[in-house]
């Protein structure tokens, strides 16, 4: 294809035919801490193709990765043991080109597929319906605030402040250009959620309310009273979760009476993979709900000879035919992360999705005993899951995170890092323990964490 450039004259044509005075002016929601103001400094203008791979595979070999050291982050990206199986069955033809089933007589397999997924994820969640999956857990987050506004005809949502800051972020930015009001908070550092203060904060104008369970904190705690709380005001429940595992050890979302469940999948099925593509989770307690729900949906039908098939339907989606009456912009869902996380789910059942889970509780228990005897350090939590609080003495959690990392032990999240600029969470470790994580890894962290408090106090 050839290169055709734009002339001076072009981009001014186009800069008055949208109403801006220079290009810059395209890029004033991106802080200008994060734009270059020319060059990247100390990178070569050009280098030969072999100097790039030397050089980029020197920087490489700096790498931690998760897999060569005790591995403790969380924080809504978890690292599980995927079975092999399941790279096998991804990387079928079949799949793995497959993009949108526009033709459903042709695209069967891909659409009993999100079919089924759809049932895992809805029974998962304790919900009725479930879409074919998002982008990920924070994008899902805000399509949940969006859906909410649709069907209370209200524009305030209510942020708890466990929620993680990641997603509280998403929504808010999203929410400029909405007109919609976020109320968030910050989190409280306290054994059990401050929920008289999330109820207290629900109003006659609210849309939702935005929970997490559990929460950024680890914590678990029971939503019914929440959900009794925003039902009473005509608002709905939002429930985030960004460890679908734990959900086969306790009580779903949908069970306490969340409206609308959302959450990040890659837990089940898809590795670490520096950050993603991730996979986002949606589903609805009340079917009356289904068609205000964003994104594909597939349906299951019959043939005109009677035989079960598999169809595309209620996509009100943007580059639809009834587009116009789009829920939303998305415009793909995650269909090879939602291949992994089906594959990974059918082989583990019901059966194996309760043990799995019952294993991280377990191993996490260990890990929570062993670190709350080392000096210094304190557990907050009173209920967990897989991950839990530590509170440091004397050092911020976020040099202890550093530090930790240079003795080869990867060893949790610093809150202080999430959280920049609030004091009472610089002392506050988040750590996760899955069955990945052994008994030698705990006393490894045990005992580096022992010294560097130790070095702390000193």
């Amino acid at each position: 294809m050839r290169y055709l450039p734009l002339t001076d004259t072009d981009r001014t044509d186009m800069l008055e035919r949208i109403g801006a005075a220079s290009v810059d002016d395209l890029f004033v929601d991106v802080p200008a801490l994060a734009q270059l103001d020319g060059p990247i400094r100390d990178l070569p203008m050009r280098a030969s193709e072999m100097a790039v791979e030397r050089h980029m595979q020197a920087r490489a070999t700096k790498n931690l990765a998760a897999g060569d050291a005790p591995f403790f982050i969380g924080a809504g990206a978890y690292r599980h043991h995927i079975p092999a199986s399941v790279d096998t069955v991804i990387q079928r033809g079949e799949f793995l080109t497959a993009y949108t089933p526009y033709q459903p007589e042709i695209a069967q397999g891909t659409l009993q597929m999100l079919f089924e997924f759809q049932t895992q994820v809805a029974n998962l969640y304790g919900c009725a319906v479930a879409n074919a999956s998002l982008y990920d857990g924070s994008t899902a987050c805000w399509e949940a605030v969006a859906m909410a506004g649709r069907l209370t005809k209200r524009k305030r949502a209510v942020l708890s402040g466990a929620l993680h800051p990641h997603y509280s972020q998403v929504v808010k930015t999203m929410a400029q250009f909405t007109g919609d009001t976020i109320a968030d908070a910050q989190p409280s550092i306290q054994t059990e959620p401050d929920l008289e203060g999330l109820t207290a904060r629900i109003d006659d104008d609210t849309a939702c309310v935005v929970v997490q369970y559990p929460d950024i904190l680890g914590r678990i705690t029971d939503l019914s009273a929440i959900a009794d709380a925003a039902h009473a005001k005509g608002a709905l429940l939002v429930v985030v979760n960004t460890e679908p595992v734990a959900l086969g050890a306790i009580k779903s979302p949908g069970q306490m009476g969340a409206d609308i469940v959302v959450g990040e999948g890659q837990s089940i099925g898809v590795g670490l993979q520096f950050g993603g593509p991730y996979l986002g989770l949606f589903a609805v307690r009340n079917p009356k709900h289904v068609r205000q729900m964003p994104g594909r949906l597939c349906g299951e039908t019959t043939d005109a000879e009677g035989k079960r098939g598999f169809v595309l339907t209620l996509s009100t989606r943007e580059q639809h035919i009834r587009r116009e009456k789009a829920t939303s912009n998305i415009c793909t869902n995650s269909g090879l992360c939602a291949l992994a996380f089906s594959v990974h789910m059918t082989l583990l059942g019901e059966k194996g999705l309760r043990e799995l889970a019952a294993e991280n509780h377990r191993l996490a228990c260990i890990a929570a005993d062993r670190l709350a005897n080392v000096p210094g350090v304190s557990l907050l939590n009173r209920a967990f899951f897989n991950e839990f609080t530590l509170m440091l003495d004397g050092k911020p959690a976020r040099d202890i995170v550093r530090e930790l990392a240079d003795r080869g032990v990867l060893g949790g999240v610093s809150l202080g890092r999430l959280y920049p600029g609030i004091e009472a969470l610089e002392q506050a470790l988040l750590v996760a323990v899955t069955e990945t994580t052994t008994a030698e890894d705990i006393e490894t962290l045990a005992i580096e964490l022992e010294a560097l408090v130790k070095e702390a106090a000193q």
